[in-house]
C-alpha cells in the first residue's frame, strides 16, 4: 500500500444515532474505493465494521471502529462510531483523533436526541461538521422535515449542498446545487448518471444555489467581494468558502446519501476529499505540559494511542495516531508513560480486522500495530530522545453503576484481571475496587453498556458474572460538641495494660476557632492548645487532631496510638460503619501506669472514648448528591419532572436548548440506581443525561432511622 504524505490524509469521525445508518455507509464507501468487492450488511453480520462477536451479537457498534478508502490520490481516514448514547466513548475517542465531523442523520426520524449529544461533543471541540441525510428510500424518509429540524435546532448554518427530487421507496436522483447537476442512479447504486437539472427543478436550485453562494461568500472577505462584484462565485471559490466555513464551524453543509443502496457515496467522498481540512490547517494538540506540536513529518517521532482491542487468534491490537514524525517498522520506541521500551515489528493501515501492511506511517495518520508489551490506550510512544506525552481525551462520567462478582469466588482473580482489560479497551468502564463498601463496583454510561460488558465476559471469555445493586457510600458526621472518657484496664498475670483518655468531639467547620472553654452538664472543660494535626481523609473531608493536654498526664509518646484509635472508627463509622467526616477531636486529660501503659491501650481507650462522644453529639448520616443535567423533548418534561421529584430531586433549573428542554438538579445516589432505564421508558429513548458528584448531603430523618434500623438487624444477624 502506498505511503500517504500529510496533506495526502484527511481524517474523518462517522457519527449518529443508533440506526442512523452510519455501518452501512461506510460498507458503501469501503465499496466504492475498491476495497472490498461486495458489500456486507447489519443483518448479515458482515459488514467490516462491526466484527467484534458482541456487536454481531446485538446487531449495533459498541467500539469506535478504524476503516481508510484510497479516493482520488488522497486518503480518507474514517472512524465509525458507536450511536447509543451508552457507548459515547467511542465519540469523544473518534473526535479527538480525526479533524472532521460526518453527522449522519436518518430522514425516517429526523433529529433525534443521539445527534444531539453528539453535535454538543463536536461544539465542545470545535470540528468542523457536515450532515449526511440518509436512508431516503425509507417509507417514511421526509428531507424537508429533517432540514427544518436542522435549522430549527443549528440555525442559518444549514447549508443544503443536495436535495432529493423524491423521498421514499422512489427516490434514485438528487440535485447537487454546488455543482448544478442531477444525479441519478441505477437501482443497484454506483456510478451515477450525471444530468442537466430538469425544468421542474430550476427554480429551487437556482434559489438553493444562490443561498450556497452567499452562505460560502460570508467565509471570506476577499470572496465576499467578489461576491459584491459578480454577484456570483466560480466552482472552486465557493469550494474554498465552503472549506473556510467548515474550519469556523460557520457552515453546516448537508448532503444527501442512500448508504444502503450506494446512492450518493461517491460524489459525497468526492466532496471530503475536496473540501474537509488537512491535519494541518487543525488547531495543534499540547502535550502534558502544555506544549504546542505541530505534525511535522521531519519531527521527532512521537504517537499517541488512543485504543487498544483483544483480538481472537492475535492478541493485543494497538492504534495510534502519528503526532509528530513518522513511524517505520522495526523502530525501538519509549513508552513516556511506563518508561519501558517496546519495539514495534510491524506497521499496518487498519479497516476493521483487516489490516494492510505498510513501510511506515507519517504525522497526521492512523495506524495499528499487534503485540506491544505494556501499551495500553492513552499511552505515548517516542523515539529515543523525544519527551512528548499526550493526554488530551477527557471521558464522561459514569452514569450507571452495579456491583459484580463471579459466580464461581474462585474466579475472583481472574475477574479481576478482564475488568482491568475491558476498562483498557474502553476507558469508560470505570472499575473501582471499593475498601469501604467490599465491592466490585463496574461503572459505565448506562445499562446496555453494563449488559455489553457482561455478555462479552461470559461469551469471549467464559467468565459467569452476577450484577448486584451497589450498597451507597454514605458519610457520617456529626452536629454538636461532646465530650466522653474511657478507661482501658486489662490485668492477666504479668505486665497488664492501662490507658485513660479523655476527649471532646465537635463538628470541624473550614476556619472556625478552637474554643478556649466548653460546657458540657453545667461543667467547665478549659482547652489549651499545645499541638494541631490536620488530616486530609483518603474518603473525603478532614479529621483534625488538637493535643491540649497539661501536666503530661498522657505522655505524648502515647498520641499516635490514640490517633490510630480514633481512625480505626472513622474508617468504620459508629452508627452504620460507613466511612466518618469532619470531626475535631480535643484530647485533653487522661491517665497512665508507670508499668502497664503502652499502645495498644491507649489506642483502645482512645477508640471507645470516640464512639461514645461521637454517638452524644448529634451525628448524622450524608450521602452523595450528584448533579444530572437531562436533556428531553418538550412534550415529555413533565414526565421526567415527576419523575425527579419521586426520586428526592432537588429542580435546579429549566431552559430550552435547540428544540429540547434542558433540565438541571440535585438527586441523590441512592434514588439514581434504576434511572437510567426509567427514563428511557418515560421518553421511548428521546431522552439523554449525564451526571457528575456534587457534595455529601444530611439525609432525611425518616432515611437515617431506615438505614440504623438495616444497619443494626445485619449486626444482629451476624452476632
Amino acid at each position: 500500500m502506498k505511503v500517504y504524505q500529510s496533506h495526502e490524509i484527511k481524517n474523518i469521525s462517522l457519527l449518529g444515532s443508533s440506526g442512523s445508518g452510519k455501518t452501512t455507509l461506510a460498507e458503501s464507501m469501503l465499496y466504492e474505493g475498491g476495497y472490498t468487492k461486495r458489500r456486507g450488511n447489519v443483518d448479515s453480520k458482515n459488514t467490516v465494521c462491526d466484527y467484534f462477536p458482541v456487536e454481531q451479537e446485538y446487531g449495533y457498534s459498541v467500539f469506535p471502529t478504524v476503516f481508510h478508502v484510497e479516493w482520488n490520490g488522497k486518503k480518507l481516514n474514517f472512524i465509525d462510531c458507536p450511536g447509543s448514547d451508552d457507548f459515547v466513548g467511542g465519540v469523544y475517542t473518534a473526535l479527538n483523533v480525526t479533524d472532521t465531523a460526518l453527522m449522519v442523520v436518518n430522514t425516517q426520524y429526523g433529529v433525534e436526541v443521539g445527534t444531539q449529544n453528539q453535535f454538543r461533543i463536536t461544539e465542545k471541540l470545535n470540528k468542523p461538521l457536515i450532515f449526511v441525510a440518509n436512508q431516503l428510500d425509507g417509507e417514511k424518509a421526509d428531507f424537508d422535515s429533517t432540514v427544518e429540524q436542522l435549522t430549527e435546532t443549528y440555525g442559518g448554518k444549514i447549508v443544503l449542498i443536495q436535495y432529493p427530487v423524491v423521498c421514499g421507496p422512489q427516490f434514485n436522483a438528487v440535485i447537487d446545487v454546488l455543482k448544478m447537476k442531477m444525479y441519478k442512479w441505477r437501482p443497484e447504486g454506483g456510478a451515477p448518471e450525471v444530468l442537466e437539472i430538469p425544468g421542474s427543478e430550476k427554480d429551487k436550485a437556482e434559489e438553493l444555489h444562490q443561498k450556497l453562494v452567499e452562505a460560502a461568500a460570508e467565509n471570506d472577505e476577499s470572496l465576499m467581494e467578489k461576491f459584491f462584484d459578480q454577484g456570483t462565485l466560480s466552482e472552486d471559490e465557493m469550494r474554498e468558502g465552503i472549506h473556510k466555513g467548515l474550519l469556523s464551524r460557520g457552515m453546516f453543509p448537508v448532503f444527501c446519501v442512500d448508504g444502503g443502496r450506494d446512492m450518493g457515496v461517491r460524489r459525497l467522498m468526492e466532496f471530503l476529499g475536496n473540501v474537509c481540512p488537512f491535519v494541518s490547517e487543525m488547531p495543534h494538540v499540547t502535550t502534558s505540559e502544555g506544549e504546542d506540536i505541530s505534525p511535522e513529518v521531519n519531527g521527532p517521532t512521537s504517537v499517541y494511542v488512543f485504543k487498544t482491542s483483544v483480538e481472537p487468534h492475535i492478541g493485543e491490537v494497538t492504534y495510534f495516531k502519528v503526532m509528530s514524525g513518522k513511524l517505520h517498522e522495526g523502530v525501538d520506541v519509549i513508552n513516556a508513560n511506563r518508561g519501558s521500551k517496546e519495539r514495534i515489528a510491524q506497521v499496518f493501515c487498519a479497516s476493521g480486522q483487516i489490516r494492510n501492511k505498510v513501510e511506515e506511517i507519517v504525522a497526521g495518520d492512523i495506524g495499528v500495530t499487534l503485540k506491544l508489551k505494556e501499551t495500553k490506550t492513552g499511552a505515548t510512544l517516542n523515539a529515543k530522545g523525544c519527551e512528548y506525552q499526550f493526554n488530551f481525551i477527557k471521558y464522561p462520567e459514569p452514569k450507571y453503576r452495579r456491583a459484580i462478582k463471579p459466580v464461581n469466588e474462585a474466579d475472583a482473580e481472574k475477574l479481576s484481571e478482564l475488568l482491568t482489560r475491558m476498562h483498557e479497551e474502553d476507558p469508560t468502564w470505570i472499575i473501582e475496587h471499593s475498601k469501604e463498601l467490599k465491592q466490585i463496583i463496574v461503572k459505565g454510561q448506562g445499562e446496555f453498556h453494563l449488559k455489553t460488558l457482561k455478555w462479552r465476559l461470559e461469551h469471549d471469555d467464559k467468565m459467569l458474572i452476577e450484577y448486584s445493586e451497589p450498597k451507597i457510600p454514605y458519610r457520617e458526621t456529626i452536629t454538636k460538641a461532646a465530650r466522653a472518657d474511657y478507661r482501658h484496664k486489662k490485668q492477666s498475670g504479668g505486665a497488664g495494660q492501662f490507658g485513660e483518655v479523655h476527649l471532646i468531639v465537635e463538628p470541624f467547620i473550614e476556619g472556625a476557632p478552637i474554643p478556649e472553654t466548653y460546657k458540657f452538664n453545667g461543667q467547665e472543660f478549659k482547652v489549651s492548645v499545645r499541638d494541631t494535626q490536620v488530616h486530609e481523609l483518603d474518603w473525603g473531608g478532614k479529621l483534625i487532631f488538637v493535643n491540649s493536654i497539661v501536666g503530661g498526664s498522657i505522655d505524648t509518646r502515647f498520641l499516635p496510638a490514640i490517633l490510630k484509635g480514633i481512625m480505626d472508627r472513622l474508617e468504620q463509622g459508629p452508627l452504620t460503619g460507613s466511612y466518618a467526616r469532619d470531626v475535631r477531636v480535643i484530647v485533653y486529660d487522661g491517665k497512665m501506669h508507670p508499668v502497664d501503659s503502652n499502645e495498644i491501650s491507649f489506642r483502645l481507650a482512645g477508640r471507645n472514648a470516640f464512639i461514645e462522644a461521637f454517638k452524644t453529639a448529634g451525628p448524622k448520616i450524608l450521602e452523595p448528591i450528584y448533579d444530572i443535567e437531562v436533556l428531553t423533548p418538550a412534550d415529555k418534561l413533565g414526565d421526567v419532572m415527576s419523575d425527579l421529584q419521586g426520586r428526592r430531586a432537588i429542580i435546579m433549573g429549566m431552559q430550552s436548548d435547540k428544540g429540547f428542554e434542558k433540565l438541571s438538579a440535585k438527586v441523590p445516589l441512592k434514588e439514581m440506581g434504576n434511572y437510567s432505564t426509567a427514563m428511557s421508558s418515560l421518553t421511548g429513548g428521546r431522552a439523554a443525561f449525564s451526571m457528575k458528584f456534587a457534595s455529601y448531603e444530611l439525609v432525611p430523618a425518616d432515611v437515617q432511622d431506615k438505614l440504623l434500623k438495616e444497619y443494626e438487624a445485619v449486626h444482629q444477624e451476624h452476632d
